[in-house]
């Protein structure tokens, strides 16, 4: 009976090693895999996603509204439109198309976006809000015609506090270089 209580608990303490060492693999490819997530009303935004992408050799996601945006719904001069509907709404969450799959095993999310009315566009909002993200490194990159990102960081860290946004870059015509060394902070 001794024999068999000692067989019987190193075969439960090997079990929890298998476990164990299980859980640490899982954990070191979850911090091995990079996504690069973007939303892009233009193509601008998409153009620097993908660069990226490759420079961080990340895989890479697009965030599509389910109603795609027309030019009339992205004219900012018409307080009518689509796009200044829902910026003056912040609480607004435009539908997306499709979700990230196996999100589970990402460790670094990059998130990228073009600034509207100095800040992120709601649907990022409604991304992060889709999309279990704590505990990964998140990085967050804009394009703008001539605003900054940290607004919209300085909001998003606001809203969401327990995501680790851990700091943004305003990407606009980047070099090869600028983009390299950005890849390197998810790292």
């Amino acid at each position: 009976m001794k024999h068999f209580i000692l067989a019987l608990a190193a075969s439960f303490a090997i079990s929890l090693s298998a476990c164990s060492q299980s859980n640490k693999t899982k954990e070191n490819n979850m911090e091995a895999k990079t996504l690069v997530a973007y939303f892009s009303a233009t193509g601008t935004t998409a153009e620097v996603a993908k660069t990226l992408a490759t420079a961080a050799g990340a895989d890479l996601y697009e965030i599509q509204p389910e109603q795609p945006y027309t030019d009339a719904d992205l004219d900012w001069t018409d307080k009518q439109s689509r796009s200044s509907v829902e910026m003056n709404d912040r609480d607004f969450r435009p539908a997306i198309k499709g979700k990230v799959e196996h999100l589970d095993s990402y460790g670094t999310v990059y998130i990228g976006f073009p600034i509207w009315w100095y800040t992120a566009p709601t649907i990022i909002n409604t991304f992060i809000e889709q999309n279990y993200l704590k505990g990964k490194k998140i990085f967050l990159f804009a394009t703008s015609g001539g605003s900054n990102v940290k607004k919209a960081e300085k909001e998003l860290k606001s809203a969401y506090p327990e995501l680790n946004i851990q700091g943004s870059k305003l990407l606009n015509h980047p070099t090869s270089e600028e983009i390299k060394k950005f890849a390197e902070e998810g790292k």
